[in-house]
C-alpha cells in the first residue's frame, strides 16, 4: 500500500510542477519545446540511417515516385528555413536551391545532417522571436499566397516536419532500422 501511495504522490507532485511550469511558459518557450521534440526525433533518425541508404525510396505499389530518404531530410530542412524566415520576416540565411529538397550542393549524409541541424537552429531563432503581441500578427506568406498569422507559420515547423518524419520512419523500418525514438 505504501509504494502505491508514494507513486501516486510522486505523480501528482510531478504533474503539479509541470502544470505550474506550463502556466508560466511564454509562447516562444512553448513553441521551442515542441520544436525541440521534433528536432530530437528528426536528427536522431537522420543520423541513424546509414549513408548507403540515403538514396533509398520505396519503388513498388503506391510508393512509386516518392522522395528518397535524403530528399525527405533536405525537404524538411528547406521548409524549416522557408517557414522560419516567414516568421522572422526575412530572407532565408542560406541558399535553398530551386526546389523544395535542398540545394544541389548537398551530396553526403553528413551534408544533409548538417543542413537539417542548421535549419532547426534557425527555426529556434524564429521561435525565440515570438511574443504574445506578435503571435497573431499577419505576415506575408513565404509561399506567395497573401498573409497569414505568424503563429500559424511557427506551428508549421512542427506539423510539416512530423508529416515527413512519419514517412521517413517507414523508410528506416523498410531497411531494418528501428528509429531511435522507438528504441527501448
Amino acid at each position: 500500500m505504501k509504494p502505491l501511495l508514494l507513486s501516486i504522490l510522486l505523480c501528482t507532485s510531478t504533474f503539479s510542477l509541470y502544470a505550474a511550469d506550463s502556466a508560466k511558459a511564454s509562447i516562444n518557450q512553448m513553441e521551442n519545446r515542441s520544436l525541440s521534440g521534433m528536432e530530437r526525433e528528426w536528427v536522431s533518425l537522420a543520423e541513424a540511417m546509414p549513408a548507403d541508404k540515403y538514396n533509398f525510396a520505396p519503388t513498388s505499389g503506391t510508393f512509386d515516385g516518392v522522395r528518397t530518404f535524403q530528399q525527405q531530410v533536405g525537404h524538411v530542412a528547406t521548409v524549416l528555413y522557408i517557414v522560419s524566415s516567414g516568421v522572422l520576416e526575412q530572407k532565408p540565411p542560406v541558399k535553398l536551391g530551386t526546389g523544395e529538397n535542398g540545394p544541389a550542393t548537398l551530396k553526403t549524409k553528413d551534408d544533409y545532417v548538417k543542413f537539417l541541424k542548421d535549419a532547426f537552429a534557425y527555426a529556434h531563432k524564429a521561435m525565440q522571436s515570438l511574443t504574445n503581441d506578435n503571435f497573431t500578427d499577419m505576415v506575408p506568406s513565404p509561399f506567395g499566397k497573401g498573409k497569414m498569422p505568424r503563429g500559424s507559420l511557427a506551428e508549421m515547423t512542427v506539423a510539416h516536419s512530423f508529416d515527413h518524419y512519419g514517412q521517413s520512419v517507414v523508410y528506416a523500418r523498410m531497411n531494418n532500422i528501428v528509429p531511435p525514438a522507438s528504441r527501448k
